[in-house]
């Protein structure tokens, strides 16, 4: 006889507790994968740029404006996805609520989310698609990127250090929670999230069924970026914490859940382009090897990502991190949303041509072209091994650490 303690079982299994970090960027790492074979790797800046491009182009500022629609575009897809993910994750889990933090973290948020808007469109990247993608796809401007994402979280730690000291009123005052998941009375949330869920895969079905592999492409995005925001939101995964905890606490769970993901999507992607697996309609080997090697080799690699480091440990979210916790009812986080979303537009079209007026001009380097592809992963994995070490090491001795 069927037994409905079983269902029960694996529901609770899913959304009962939070799942492992590391499991979360193993999950991760293989979807990535999947996604460099459907189109191209993950990335997350490009979405938010495409948005906000569409946005002002809706309010009339036709210089701002993009040539591809939010539905057509793969990245503004998965970004808006990752969102209603972890929002049906939360519905389910009983974790949403709308979480309206003190006016000044309101502030923040936004300013965070603009710092990060300059950041990836002057970088070419983000946490996302410039490191968490870019690293393992061998991009040399990958590493001085990551590289400004250090510097930009150690200044910000030390900004935010010091506010705490001099202006500890920036960020008290009352803060709301409304309509918690833990409440009594709010079963309707898990209702909403099973008419979502229906929402979405007919939605899905309109794409599949169109026939063109274009619109089949765009239809597998929504089921992958609906699963990215689910494995986020269940595993907290933060890329913001692999970079901020050795400087704030010293714990290692999050740096090394990253560097395994890293270890995975190594292997895969020096796979995948070595021997030319990709999207059937790009036949030539060179351009799948340059999948996520971006034009910003290393200067302006180095400047974006600094910027885009203060941003993200302002904000309290990178550009996937702010997604799945605005999912779960963060305002903080979708006023950092919103200042991404301005922001990037305006920095391609004004900013980043004052920054290319004085700043070398920048290359797309792969690695391999100057290192080999044994050469180029064994000094990747050399590097994570030194992270490794020195997280742990200072997770042992507080050296770096503040608190």
């Amino acid at each position: 006889m069927f037994n409905k303690g079983i269902l029960r079982g694996l529901y609770d299994s899913i959304f009962a507790k939070s799942w492992p970090m590391w499991f979360g960027g193993v999950l991760l790492a293989i979807l990535n994968l999947l996604l460099f074979v459907i189109k191209y790797p993950w990335g997350g800046s490009g979405g938010y740029l495409n948005i906000g491009q569409n946005l002002f182009g809706s309010l009339g500022f036709e210089s701002l404006q993009a040539s591809t629609a939010i539905n057509m575009h793969t990245v503004a897809i998965l970004n808006i996805m990752i969102v209603l993910g972890a929002f049906v994750s939360s519905l389910f889990s009983k974790e949403f609520s709308i979480k309206i933090a003190p006016f000044g973290e309101l502030v923040k948020g936004f300013i965070g989310g603009a710092l990060m808007g300059i950041g990836a469109i002057v970088g070419v990247g983000c946490t996302t698609g410039g490191f968490f993608t870019g690293v393992p796809a061998l991009s040399g401007g990958a590493l001085f990127l990551t590289a400004g994402f250090l510097i930009g979280t150690f200044l910000a730690m030390k900004y935010i250090l010091w506010e705490m000291e001099a202006f500890p009123n920036v960020s008290m005052g009352k803060s709301y929670t409304l309509i918690p998941g833990t409440k009594k009375g709010m079963g309707w949330q898990r209702w909403l999230a099973w008419v979502l869920l229906a929402g979405i895969f007919y939605v899905i079905s309109s794409y599949n069924t169109d026939g063109s592999s274009g619109m089949k492409i765009l239809g597998w995005h929504i089921i992958i970026g609906l699963t990215l925001g689910l494995i986020l939101q269940r595993s907290r995964f933060c890329i913001v914490r692999a970079f901020r905890e050795p400087f704030m606490t010293g714990e290692s769970e999050a740096p090394v859940s990253i560097m395994l993901s890293l270890l995975i999507l190594i292997f895969g992607f020096t796979v995948l382009k070595y021997f030319g697996v990709g999207n059937i309609a790009e036949t030539a080997v060179r351009a799948i090897e340059m999948k996520a090697v971006y034009p910003s080799f290393w200067s302006k690699a180095l400047i974006g990502g600094v910027i885009f480091g203060l941003g993200m440990t302002i904000a309290g979210g990178c550009a996937i991190g702010t997604l799945w916790r605005a999912g779960e009812g963060h305002i903080k986080l979708w006023m950092a949303i919103l200042g991404f979303t301005i922001m990037a537009p305006i920095t391609k079209k004004f900013i980043v041509p004052v920054f290319e007026s004085f700043l070398p001009k920048s290359e797309k380097i792969f690695l391999p072209d100057y290192l080999g592809y044994t050469g180029s992963v064994l000094m990747l994995l050399g590097l994570i091994l030194l992270a490794y070490i020195f997280v742990k090491w200072n997770e042992k001795t507080g050296k770096f650490s503040a608190l």
